[in-house]
């Protein structure tokens, strides 16, 4: 790490020569292999940008010129480059480094993302307000050729075309080769060349001085030019200027194309051709498994280990995959999320039947609508944070119509080492407000497989919210059996207190029930919520807890509430779960116990609340 050693910011970088730049961006991917194998992380989107985040710092003048990197989880360089490299031990861990930007961490990060398709927007929006403000910066969006296919990527260059005078230059980071044409050193020099003050000047004087004929020949002659070397068209009528493609991997090309378009007014488009897991062949050979992982053997690479128990993910693929077996009718929906999601097996037994839309999560609801529309059977696999994306179209598109779409709910609760971005604390509250809709919530991974065919069998729209990674090791069922609509299961009579649980938080207050003797409810259904248990309970029960992993503000407990106050009974609640704020990065046994949703915090906060109990009911 010769090199590596002596950079600790931006200004430390630009003192080497471009010469050394090689031989700084091995070194760079060499620690983010080692730094990932020590915590996980995200690796192969990471080994493909080293050279990028070089160029960038290299050429602009950061953090005054923004950079923003669509959905983030390339950022690793970056980070290293802009005083963080000491601190890459701590990724993705309680109180450490963010595996995403966070304008709270760094003054490098302009922008905080985590979800894609939104660093076009951004980007516009800076470069304005530089331009407002008198300020001769830089805006740059880095997105990827899968978050380009995001409709808000396409409404922001929609928009971007208005102006013609700031400072915005948009890279599209394409890593998939099999839909660009090759690139090597022609592609780089007309590249550069297009880049440069030559090439501009003779198309301002084409513009300017050649009548209007041969304007029209010498345009002609522009656009046959560019299309022996890129698709620009698209671009172009976007109104940008557009560049490419070239190797992304190549910092002879990649440099002086960045200078030429930083000297350049108006919206720039460049178009770099990068390799996902680039510098490290196992990475480069299967970089979908070496995507996102956790610590492993740089030398040896992933080993397979077989799992103890599935994931929820595993339980809804051969759910998926038993209910398409036995009704024509089921189609699989997915936005970019097939492997995540555990479609893979479904993708291959049913591709008649199985859609992946890209990362189009507001496409994917209203295209589930319309199948729903035609008689068909929707079943939506989406993580709970990107179903935010499309709340529009989940009210006035599916539940406005009362369409019969399910939705698989994967990644609810808190997620760990992705942090507040990817957390679904926010599904209970989002989706009971809405009419029409069911929502359930599995305490193991039988009850998921029988409320998925709940939820399938329910005419209309109905979500089934359950967490990222494995369950309590409950082996389902191969029936598919649905459960009583709205009705919850007491798991254990006890005295005094009632303890009405939901989803993940129903095992450890059950743990907790056993030490305070407590009635213990698996309240199952979030909406239709149901009342008339409640109503049993705070009827025989001086004192109600509801926990749910999850906000508190307009979660499950506050159902439970309104139910009080809608049936007249004044009763002493508790309500345990999520706070009013964004909860970070970290282990998620951890996050549980610090907001006191394992057994212990259940236990802590109930005697905090009521203190000890008597059998007549008074504290």
């Amino acid at each position: 790490m010769k090199l590596l050693n002596t950079i600790n910011s931006p200004a430390d970088l630009k003192r080497l020569q471009a010469s050394q730049l090689p031989l700084l961006a091995d070194e760079l991917r060499d620690y983010i292999i080692q730094s990932v194998s020590r915590t996980g992380g995200h690796l192969s989107s990471n080994l493909g940008t080293v050279e990028l985040a070089i160029a960038l710092h290299y050429i602009f003048d950061t953090p005054d010129d923004r950079l923003i990197w669509d959905v983030g989880h390339q950022s690793y360089a970056h980070k290293i480059l802009t005083g963080r490299k000491d601190r890459m031990n701590t990724l993705r861990q309680l109180n450490g480094l963010s595996g995403f930007p966070k304008r709270d961490e760094s003054e490098f990060d302009s922008f905080g993302t985590a979800h894609s398709s939104t660093s076009i927007s951004a980007a516009l929006g800076m470069a304005l307000a530089a331009k407002l403000k008198g300020e001769d910066t830089y805006s740059i969006a880095v997105i990827g050729d899968g978050a380009i296919t995001g409709g808000m990527a396409f409404e922001a260059m929609n928009n971007v075309g208005v102006y013609d005078d700031i400072n915005m230059l948009v890279i599209l980071n394409d890593n998939d080769m099999s839909i660009s044409p090759p690139v090597g050193a022609l592609n780089s020099y007309f590249a550069r060349l297009m880049s440069g003050k030559f090439y501009a000047a003779a198309k301002n004087v084409g513009k300017t001085v050649l009548p209007a004929p041969m304007r029209h020949i010498a345009r002609k002659f522009e656009e046959h030019a560019k299309s022996m070397i890129a698709p620009a068209t698209l671009f172009e009528e976007f109104g940008f200027n557009y560049i490419g493609p070239i190797d992304g991997h190549d910092l002879e090309a990649l440099v002086p194309t960045l200078q030429n378009l930083k000297e350049r007014k108006g919206p720039q488009f460049l178009h770099i051709v990068t390799k996902k897991g680039h510098g490290y062949k196992l990475a480069e050979a299967d970089p979908i498994l070496y995507h996102g992982l956790g610590k492993f053997c740089p030398e040896e690479g992933i080993k397979p280990v077989l799992a103890a128990k599935p994931t929820y993910a595993d339980i809804f693929g051969n759910w998926l995959c038993d209910m398409a077996a036995v009704d024509k009718k089921l189609i699989g929906i997915t936005p970019a999320m097939k492997e995540g999601s555990g479609m893979v097996q479904f993708a291959k037994d049913y591709p008649e039947r199985f859609f992946d839309v890209g990362i189009a999560e507001q496409h994917a609801v209203t295209f589930s609508a319309g199948l729903a529309c035609e008689g068909l059977k929707p079943v939506v696999a989406i993580y709970s944070t990107f179903l935010q994306r499309a709340y529009d179209q989940l009210i006035h598109d599916v539940a406005l119509q009362n369409l019969d779409v399910t939705f698989a709910l994967d990644r609810s609760g808190l997620v760990g080492a992705d942090g507040a971005t990817h957390a679904g604390n926010y599904d209970m509250a989002y989706l009971r407000c809405i009419p029409n809709m069911v929502v359930m919530a599995p305490s193991s991974e039988n009850e998921a497989r029988q409320m998925l065919t709940t939820a399938y069998r329910y005419n209309g729209p109905a979500a089934v919210r359950y967490p990222r990674g494995a369950g309590i090791g409950i082996e389902p069922e191969k029936e598919l059996t649905a459960l009583p609509l709205g009705k919850g299961d007491i798991l254990r009579k006890g005295k005094n207190i009632a303890i009405l649980a939901f989803g993940t938080m129903v095992n450890p207050a059950l743990s907790a029930g056993e030490e305070l003797d407590a009635t213990v409810v698996n309240m199952r259904f979030v909406k239709p919520i149901d009342k008339e248990l409640i109503c049993e309970m705070a009827k025989t029960h001086p004192c109600l807890v509801t926990v749910e992993e999850g906000t508190i503000h307009g979660g499950a407990g506050s159902a439970v509430m309104e139910t009080l106050a809608e049936e007249k009974l004044t009763h002493p609640v508790l309500l345990l779960g999520l706070p009013d704020k964004f909860i970070d990065h970290g282990d998620v046994g951890q996050l549980l116990a610090m907001h006191k949703l394992d057994k212990h915090g259940i236990m802590a906060s109930i005697i905090e609340r009521f203190g000890k109990i008597d059998d007549s009911g008074k504290e």
